[in-house]
């Protein structure tokens, strides 16, 4: 069985697969077939774990490919951290791609800030509707990660290293520098 990790980004994913990396029935990638295009953009192996935030934008195809047969995390941080974060990151990757590409600029009134929780708004919302269906899946928020970790080890019958799965979500993982917010 395949496990997706959908998530907005700047929510705990690099942690998340961190921590799977110590299951030993699963592999575990983060982002790792970002390049691909075609059919090879989502042929992951077997029993893997895959957390990439680009996947929000391959939902139907990533339904096509894998249906109601994988397990799907619906990996979540408390929004207004998250945003911080993207701020934190707003003159590159998804949050450049988004404000350039898919609002056109935006406009000279929307702040970083105001961009990074439209992103937000629109990627949970698309994951939403996306599990509505789907009969193997987790909410699994940051906030929670100890105890929601716990829950996912169980439903897909995780094996491996436990403690040290544990232990890295007391790690931070791929933090954004605490510089403060600016907002022009």
């Amino acid at each position: 069985m395949n496990v997706f990790v959908l998530n907005t980004g700047r929510c705990g994913s690099v942690s998340f697969i961190k921590a799977c990396r110590h299951i030993s029935n699963y592999s575990a990638g983060h982002e790792s077939r970002v390049a691909f295009t075609g059919t090879q953009r989502l042929a992951y192996p077997d029993n893997h774990i895959e957390a990439d935030n680009r996947l929000s934008w391959f939902l139907g195809r990533l339904g096509e490919t894998y249906g109601d047969r994988a397990f799907y995390v619906h990996l979540g941080r408390r929004a207004q951290d998250t945003a911080e974060s993207f701020v934190r990151r707003s003159d590159f990757g998804i949050m450049k791609a988004y404000r350039e590409g898919i609002l056109m600029g935006g406009r000279p009134d929307q702040s970083p800030m105001d961009i990074a929780l439209d992103y937000i708004e629109t990627v949970e919302s698309n994951i939403s509707l996306f599990l509505k269906d789907k009969s193997n899946k987790l909410s699994f928020t940051l906030e929670n990660a100890a105890n929601d970790f716990h829950t996912f080890w169980n439903r897909i019958g995780a094996q491996g290293d436990y403690d040290r799965a544990i232990n890295e979500w007391s790690v931070s993982h791929n933090a954004s520098d605490k510089q403060p917010l600016t907002q022009p």
